[in-house]
């Protein structure tokens, strides 16, 4: 049987300079088994069963306030799971019933698990064997610091299996930010009320906090793909342990502050929380508006401007929620097609946690000097600096990651240290007029470590 070649269409990439540039055969991608895939399912149906149980106690002990929060995290995030899913897989201009039955009923991610597990045993039967249809992916590489063209042949059924592993990267990110951050959030503060830590509440937060930092280890690896699109990038273990360590004290340390924060002010925290939360969800929208640009209309193929202003506002909500807990690693742009600012955007990153320290701050010193000592048996200075310390470190982290670790550093103009230097030199402006003027080799030179 003849092979059927297509070329799938890659905007970043122009056709005449890559016919033109010098192309290496690059070796076919091999199949490896979905652990992502299970591993989301398996966070997925124990927070949902952890949450459930939760409110089956709390309805039993007549807690309809700690009942209600529960299930309404619960089930905003699931619902928002299922409609990702679907969104990938363009379910609605299918006809599988099924799936959109499990869809409806919260088990999407279950059936999805399932044709995952089912596509790669039928690549593993027919390993060795060609496929009658192939597609040619041309991806950039860096090789001993030199660029390269790389393209390599992929299977129908490959490229399957990779898009369920991108569906569950996104509902990955769904879950973590719109369901497990509140989860985690509001357990903890009737956890820190109550003075008790019942097994099921515990095991609840043990499975959002694994789904948080999971969430948001892979939003870092997603906005270096989006942000470099046209490479192939490769992640090493040290790569993505300093990600793990850095997203964790991060969000770990931000969420029990909020805590804290929370519980010292009760009611009155609302308001700050709540303007904090709507500034970061309006600030790309008064950007938009503000540059008189158009709604982009090219999203998605058959897109009417109600669907696509229903993706922009879902895509906010998710920022907005992202930047509450941590670092987004991405500037939304609602003027471009890909939504997002690809620029390595340092302004923006130092921005972000600065004002982020001094909330940080901020909330620490009204919990220790207006907190309750019924809340907690110990010190609450000390408390207060391990919680700035954890975050601190975690800036640390990321510092570490963007200066030495990052896989395309050597495309960085300017690293942490040439940004640092910069925001040094504009706090001395009088300094000599020679000192200022870089010279011809210093705007040539690129800062690799």
């Amino acid at each position: 049987m003849d092979r059927v070649y297509e070329i799938p269409e890659e905007p970043n990439v122009d056709p005449i300079s890559s016919l033109e540039e010098d192309v290496i055969r690059g070796v076919n991608p091999r199949f490896t088994f979905p652990f992502g895939i299970l591993f989301s399912t398996f966070l997925y149906c124990g927070e949902a069963a952890s949450a459930l149980y939760m409110v089956r106690i709390y309805l039993k002990n007549s807690e309809t306030y700690w009942m209600t929060y529960t299930f309404s995290f619960f089930m905003f995030s699931s619902v928002m799971v299922q409609l990702t899913l679907i969104f990938v897989h363009r379910d609605l201009a299918k006809d599988k019933p099924l799936s959109l039955f499990m869809h409806l009923i919260l088990l999407g991610p279950v059936i999805r698990c399932l044709e995952a597990m089912i596509k790669y045993l039928t690549l593993w039967k027919k390993e060795g064997q060609e496929e009658p249809y192939v597609s040619l992916t041309r991806k950039k590489m860096l090789i001993n610091g030199e660029e390269v063209l790389i393209e390599w042949e992929v299977g129908h059924s490959i490229r399957t299996l990779a898009m369920h592993r991108n569906a569950y990267k996104r509902m990955s990110q769904i879950q973590a930010f719109l369901g497990s951050v509140p989860q985690l959030t509001y357990q903890l503060y009737v956890t820190l009320i109550s003075a008790e830590v019942p097994q099921g509440r515990a095991v609840l937060m043990v499975f959002s906090l694994i789904s948080v930092t999971y969430g948001a280890t892979l939003c870092n690896m997603l906005a270096i793909q989006i942000k470099y699109d046209e490479y192939k990038i490769r992640l090493g273990l040290l790569e993505v342990l300093c990600i793990t360590i850095w997203r964790t004290l991060e969000i770990t340390s931000r969420l029990l502050i909020l805590v804290l924060f929370s519980a010292t002010l009760k009611l009155k925290a609302v308001p700050f929380l709540l303007l904090n939360f709507l500034i970061i969800l309006f600030e790309p929208w008064v950007k938009f508006w503000r540059s008189g640009a158009q709604m982009p209309n090219n999203i998605e193929k058959n897109f009417s401007r109600v669907g696509t202003l229903v993706v922009l506002i879902s895509v906010t909500v998710l920022y907005a929620g992202i930047n509450f807990s941590c670092w987004s690693a991405l500037q939304l742009k609602l003027a471009d097609r890909d939504l997002v600012e690809k620029g390595q955007n340092w302004g923006h990153m130092g921005l972000h946690y600065s004002v982020r320290l001094v909330e940080n701050v901020i909330m620490v010193l009204v919990f220790k000097f207006f907190g309750v000592k019924v809340l907690l048996n110990y010190c609450h200075s000390l408390i207060a600096l391990q919680l700035i310390i954890a975050y601190l470190i975690s800036i640390g982290f990321m510092l570490l990651f963007f200066q030495y670790l990052h896989p395309l550093r050597s495309l960085f103009t300017h690293n942490v240290v040439d940004y640092l230097h910069c925001v040094c030199c504009h706090r001395h402006p009088r300094g000599r007029v020679e000192n200022l003027e870089p010279s011809f080799d210093a705007e040539e030179r690129q800062s690799i470590v």
